[in-house]
């Protein structure tokens, strides 16, 4: 949920704060950034860097992040590594987490590209955090009881307990939350190839892109049609594109049946499919699979992932809270042909892709573009640049003519 009631920070003062959840535990700690009430998930992400592009990733939308790394700030806030882009305009990067809980926030800004410092910037947007928390406690907690409703309470709006418990569990919860509206692009834009003429061209479903997915494809001769989560079918065709991307997003995927539907008008029309994180789960809803709520998702920069086909491993950036639901037997049908699960997590054993065994669509879970991450899996864009060449994609004209 979004910042409440928020006042700027006195420039020095380290005023009391309070990381409250819904199951009634509460760690005191001192503000920073702006000051009020702010609620959302309790979520944790093990990166060790990349801050920034973390809390400018629309993904992350009403929720508390704690971060597992000791020290949060000391390299600041520039106006290139933010990864909203709002209707195709650059903005430095809209902050998309609800709050902020570090253990040691940098005194200052130490790094040559640093313009301004985290405070700084979350003072801007009105973003509250809390400071010097026990935050290995704070990420065991979640743990073992799972992602929960929480709020962080500072100023004028640090209350008695019982009244701050209150308001954290009235919010709503994260399972059925509907947030693609919240975060998609107003209008439609796009993102022309790095250089030279454009081989190919996507349409790309906003339900939450990061800024550096559409710049992987265009690096690769691709222009990007960044399209709203709203867009139709008929949306898609009048592009007269080579191929649908689904990005990431926040929200519960269970809600997203329009997305879901275009996906399954897109695969009818035999259009190349490619999806990450969000996506991969649309497109696994559309094949036939359900989804879960997991009890404390995979968020950093260090998953590793096998690739079933061959054995290999990619360590992956990752933020999701929700996945596919394996299926029963290696493969199941569905109307487009025979699906397959393609990636599963080292870890826990998580769906991480799926995919048509004809290669005209496949997704997986976690972040090819990383921004902040490895970039182990950047050839995924390859793999759907070559899928948009292939002599079988069939052509947009046709797909018009059979709507």
């Amino acid at each position: 949920m979004t910042s409440q009631n928020n006042t700027p920070a006195k420039p020095g003062a380290r005023e009391p704060a309070a990381l409250v959840f819904e199951d009634g535990r509460i760690h005191r700690g001192t503000a920073f950034g702006a000051r009020g009430t702010t609620l959302g998930e309790a979520v944790f992400t093990t990166a060790m860097s990349g801050y920034q592009e973390t809390m400018t990733d629309p993904s992350y939308c009403r929720q508390i992040v704690v971060t597992t790394a000791p020290q949060i700030g000391n390299t600041g806030w520039n106006d290139e590594d933010g990864e909203s882009l709002l209707d195709g305009e650059d903005r430095g990067g809209r902050i998309w987490v609800s709050g902020l809980v570090v253990r040691d926030l940098s005194r200052r800004a130490s790094n040559f590209r640093a313009e301004r410092t985290l405070e700084d910037e979350m003072i801007a947007q009105g973003i509250i955090g809390v400071a010097d928390i026990d935050t290995r406690a704070v990420v065991r907690h979640i743990r073992d009881r799972g992602a929960m409703k929480a709020g962080i309470f500072s100023g004028e709006d640090l209350a008695d307990d019982e009244s701050m418990v209150a308001t954290v569990r009235a919010q709503e919860s994260m399972a059925g939350a509907a947030l693609s509206d919240e975060v998609t692009t107003g209008n439609a834009y796009v993102v022309e190839p790095a250089e030279g003429e454009a081989r190919y061209s996507v349409a790309a479903l906003d339900l939450g892109i990061k800024s550096n997915t559409p710049r992987m494809l265009a690096e690769r001769g691709v222009r990007v049609h960044v399209i709203p989560a709203s867009s139709t079918l008929a949306d898609v065709l009048d592009l007269d594109v080579d191929g649908v991307f689904l990005s990431n997003g926040p929200g519960d995927p269970a809600t997203a049946d329009a997305a879901v539907h275009l996906t399954k008008e897109v695969l009818s029309q035999g259009i190349p499919f490619f999806g990450i994180c969000f996506g991969n789960q649309i497109l696994g809803r559309a094949l036939g699979l359900e989804t879960y709520k997991m009890r404390f998702g995979h968020r950093g920069t260090n998953i590793p992932v096998i690739e079933k086909a061959t054995g290999n491993v990619a360590i992956t950036s990752q933020n999701h809270g929700f996945a596919l639901r394996a299926p029963e037997s290696e493969t199941w049908q569905t109307p487009w042909g025979s699906a397959k699960v393609t990636h599963i997590c080292a870890n826990d054993g998580t769906v991480e892709g799926v995919a048509l065994a004809d290669g005209s669509a496949f997704s997986v879970q976690y972040h090819p573009e990383a921004a902040a991450g490895p970039r182990d899996a950047a050839n995924l864009f390859d793999r759907f640049v070559d899928l948009l060449g292939s002599s079988d994609a069939g052509s947009a004209d046709t797909r018009k003519g059979a709507l």
